[in-house]
């Protein structure tokens, strides 16, 4: 159920004001009021659900329903049975992630530019001149010792069908390899066979699994597995996660490690933190073994919005215009204008990041996210750093495999414990 009094600001306002540090905060508050707030929030049961289905996932599922259906009152006094569940999940689990994880596939590269298109044009129609004069070239090679070909007479295809294959398979040019290359260097850093496997686990235990791409000098960019019991992200209906305006992710991080990202922290700072984590931080689940004094939770978060990119256009006197580039407050008069020159403007999308400590109402950082993935074909949108799927979701509400067939394994269970007892 989602509150009604949520309130994120408005989004018609200026550049200027959502790049202020009072407008995150306004949103860090909203995202805490939807997932954070009420006795049963939306962030405990999204918790308590995927910790359910990982415990049946495993076969550890609590046996209490159990013992209710085979006491009497209340009492177990007269049944002397073996309570260790079945591992039936178990075994569907890891034949349907281990089927997963079987399709392998290679990176190809192919080059889309003017340059690229008119070499590999250039080389195919060397090949096909070769082929179609091969019996001249080898007439002339055979008489006057001269050879003629342009490429190794005997790496000829045979058909135009061969030369297709030939230049699907074994033509590559140094920058498709220099990007593949680059693709898997980067896959490899981000140990992407382990986070993929965990992403396919997830998927079949809980039917959503997330990632994050993150980009720094140090370390370039890398694929980061995301729990998703941590996530927090605005209503949608689409399994895909693409029409959502915020997503975030809620870590418990060491107050040492928040100092050695927030080197800016005072001792004071650090002081208030702890005190007001302390004290107000949000509850965790009863199964969670990480409660620490030294820990605070803290939101990573992402914003969509839009913002205006303004330009003053100014004619010269010679005839030529001139562009000059202007924040969104940028408004010439339309009467009694000096000078001849206008304003030219267009909406794209934008992404703000966010980091907020839940327990102090602290924002730590927020501002225009300096590396924005964009689409070539489509440059006004811009995407999240956070990738979710979940693909039987309807309305709202996740759906997974073992969701599916709990229900069989607990009458399995039950029958066993009845054999037992008989």
């Amino acid at each position: 159920m989602i509150d009604s009094n949520i309130n994120f600001p408005s989004q018609a306002v200026s550049d200027l004001e959502k790049l202020s540090e009072d407008y995150g905060l306004k949103v860090a508050k909203a995202i805490k009021t939807e997932w954070f707030s009420g006795i049963t929030s939306r962030f405990d049961g999204n918790i308590n659900n995927y910790h359910h289905l990982r415990l049946y996932a495993r076969g550890e599922q609590p046996i209490q329903k159990y013992k209710n259906e085979l006491s009497i009152n209340g009492d177990l006094s007269y049944l002397n049975l073996d309570w260790k569940p079945v591992p039936i999940i178990p075994k569907f689990v890891d034949i349907v992630v281990n089927g997963m994880s079987q399709r392998n596939y290679e990176i190809k590269a192919f080059s889309q530019d003017q340059f690229g298109v008119s070499k590999r044009t250039e080389y195919m129609e060397s090949i096909l001149r070769d082929m179609r004069s091969r019996a001249f070239n080898d007439l002339v090679k055979q008489t006057f010792d001269i050879d003629l070909y342009n490429n190794p007479p005997e790496t000829l295809p045979d058909s135009e069908e061969e030369l297709a294959l030939h230049m699907q398979l074994n033509y590559k040019q140094a920058v498709e390899l220099a990007e593949e290359q680059a693709i898997n260097t980067l896959m490899e850093n981000s140990d992407y066979d382990l986070v993929r496997r965990r992403c396919l686990y997830d998927l079949t235990v809980l039917g959503i699994s997330a990632t994050k791409t993150t980009f720094d000098w140090n370390d370039g960019a890398k694929v980061k597995y995301v729990d998703p019991a941590n996530l927090v992200y605005s209503y949608t209906e689409s399994p895909y996660f693409d029409d959502i305006y915020y997503i975030g992710e809620v870590k418990n991080i060491p107050i040492n490690e928040l100092v050695k990202e927030f080197e800016e922290l005072t001792e004071q700072d650090i002081k208030e933190i702890l005190d007001t984590s302390g004290q107000t931080t949000h509850r965790q689940a009863n199964y969670r073994t990480d409660h620490d004094k030294n820990k605070v939770q803290v939101l990573y978060f992402n914003y969509k919005t839009h913002m205006n990119n303004v330009y003053k256009l100014k004619k010269l006197g010679s005839g030529a215009e001139k562009v000059i580039e202007k924040d969104d407050t940028f408004n010439p008069p339309v009467e009694n204008m000096e000078g001849d020159f206008s304003r030219l403007e267009k909406a794209v999308e934008c992404i703000y990041e966010g980091v907020y400590i839940i327990g102090s109402d602290r924002l730590l950082r927020w501002k225009m996210m300096d590396n924005m993935m964009r689409s070539d074909s489509n440059f006004g949108v811009a995407k999240m750093n956070y990738q979710i799927v979940a693909p039987r979701m309807y309305k709202g509400k996740v759906e997974s495999l073992v969701s599916r067939i709990t229900g069989f394994a607990d009458m399995i269970q039950l029958t066993h414990l009845k054999l037992q007892q008989v």
